[in-house]
């Protein structure tokens, strides 16, 4: 993770406040998985994409967590928490992506303290009927490998970034967070259905830009639900020439735990946080199959793996 994250009492928060409101902010409410979560920023291009990016929130209703993006030359980039009252301070971001993702770990933190609904960084589609979900470190393949799953008939894409569980008597339950994708402007070079999508987007100054997948791959192309029955851990490593296993539980977890739980923006590391996410992942793991996929392979061989892990056939496509 390329920012550090201090934790903050009262009175910085309240000298933090009090400087923001001298400056002229644009200001914006997101919908993330019913927690209202305002973003105060002077750029209007970040506020742009977090309208696209987000569901919106009602300007009557008042804020659960607050992100003010402030600019100052005079420190590096850093996030200020008073975990408190949910208010952080970001100085000098100018990488959306990272914004946003500190917007889902805030409103993530609220739902697992106040309502036992857990927080996942991973893409979830439902297949048929049947969620799966892809859970994997970064620069291992998990954009494209849902993207490639999204190319089978009668799937949906929950979210291609972060989710939320929550169990109940049945199937572990997600909700997805996002109205609209933040892609990667090489995904029409992988899978070429979606180059036409890749045509209408802005991208910004790290190669991404939000995309709506449902102008190429229909209106029903996103669902806000769905129950998982397949996890699938992604890893790329050379050295293991192994590309495909089923996994137990607690082998699945020890991979979790030894990669951060795959999230690198958790905004508060203590040992309560992780003896939480162990907990929860564990009950997670034990519900669903679970696999390890090994992503040494080029694209296309790779998501025929993933796709007979998951009992579906490899020439099966939506795009025809």
């Amino acid at each position: 993770m390329g920012y550090t994250v201090e934790c903050i009492g009262d009175q910085r928060s309240h000298e933090l406040r009090d400087l923001c409101r001298g400056k002229r902010l644009y200001n914006a409410k997101a919908d993330i998985n019913g927690i209202c979560v305002q973003l105060l920023t002077e750029d209007r291009e970040i506020v742009r994409m977090w309208n696209d990016n987000f569901y919106h929130m009602s300007d009557k209703v008042r804020a659960h967590a607050m992100l003010y993006c402030i600019s100052d030359e005079s420190c590096p980039m850093h996030v200020e928490y008073d975990i408190e009252s949910s208010i952080l301070f970001l100085f000098n971001f100018d990488y959306y992506g990272w914004i946003k993702s500190i917007a889902l770990g805030v409103a993530g933190n609220i739902l697992e303290d106040a309502h036992g609904i857990h927080p996942v960084h991973g893409a979830v589609l439902d297949v048929d009927g049947e969620g799966v979900t892809l859970i994997a470190p970064s620069k291992t393949g998990k954009t494209t490998q849902s993207w490639g799953l999204l190319r089978l008939p009668n799937t949906r894409l929950i979210s291609d970034d972060w989710y939320f569980v929550s169990f109940g008597r049945g199937a572990p339950m997600v909700s997805g967070s996002e109205k609209n994708c933040y892609i990667d402007a090489d995904i029409g070079d992988v899978w070429s259905e979606y180059r036409e999508l890749v045509e209408q987007v802005r991208f910004d100054n790290r190669g991404r830009g939000i995309g709506n997948v449902r102008w190429v791959a229909g209106s029903d192309a996103m669902a806000e639900h769905t129950s998982v029955k397949h996890i699938i851990l992604l890893k790329r490593d050379p050295s293991d020439q192994a590309v495909e296993r089923e996994l137990g539980a607690e082998e699945a977890l020890a991979y979790l735990e030894a990669n951060d739980f795959c999230n690198p923006h958790q905004l508060v590391r203590n040992q309560n946080r992780v003896d939480r996410r162990r907990d929860f992942f564990r009950r997670y793991l034990s519900e669903c199959t679970v696999h390890m996929v090994n992503t040494i392979r080029p694209a296309e061989e790779t998501q025929a793996i993933i796709r007979k892990a998951i009992g579906r056939g490899e020439n099966e496509e939506r795009f025809r």
